[in-house]
C-alpha cells in the first residue's frame, strides 16, 4: 500500500510521521477528491477503503497533515472545514451559496489587478486567499 517513492508520504516520513494503513486510507480520498470534502466525508470515504478508520483518526490525521503543510483546511463562511491536498498550484474559490459546491478558478487577470493594487499601495502581494460567494445566474432563492 505505501509508496516510498511518493513525496506525501516521503515527507511526512521526514517530519517524524509515522504514515499508517489509515492515513494512507485518508490520502487516498483526498488525492481522489474532485471536491472540498468535510472532515465527516473523508471519513465516510476513507472507511470504504478502510474500515478501521474512525473518526479521531480522520481529525488526528488532518490536523498532522495540516502542520505538515500536506493539506490545506479551507474555511468558508457557513461551510464549515473544508480540505485539499497544498500541491496543484494557486487557485481560487467560487462558492456556491444553494448547493455549497467550492468550484477552483485561477484568473490571470485577478491576479494582475491584485499585484497592481498592491503595487500602487506599496506593496508587493506574499500570498492571498480569494473566496467569491455566489449564485448561479438565474438561480432563485
Amino acid at each position: 500500500m505505501s509508496d516510498e517513492s511518493d513525496p506525501i508520504e516521503a515527507g511526512l516520513r521526514t517530519e517524524g510521521v509515522r504514515v499508517t494503513r489509515q492515513r494512507l486510507a485518508i490520502l487516498h480520498v483526498l488525492r481522489e477528491a474532485t471536491d472540498h470534502p468535510r472532515a465527516e466525508d473523508i471519513l465516510a470515504r476513507a472507511k470504504e477503503q478502510d474500515p478501521s478508520v474512525s473518526q479521531a483518526t480522520v481529525y488526528r490525521t488532518l490536523s498532522v497533515l495540516e502542520k505538515a503543510g500536506t493539506v490545506l483546511r479551507n474555511e468558508f463562511d457557513g461551510a464549515g472545514a473544508r480540505y485539499e491536498l497544498a500541491e496543484g498550484g494557486h487557485h481560487d474559490h467560487l462558492i456556491d451559496l444553494d448547493t455549497g459546491a467550492v468550484i477552483e478558478f485561477h484568473s490571470d487577470k485577478i491576479e494582475r489587478l491584485q499585484a497592481e493594487i498592491a503595487a500602487e499601495l506599496g506593496y508587493e502581494i506574499e500570498w492571498h486567499r480569494l473566496e467569491l460567494y455566489g449564485r448561479k445566474s438565474g438561480r432563485r432563492r
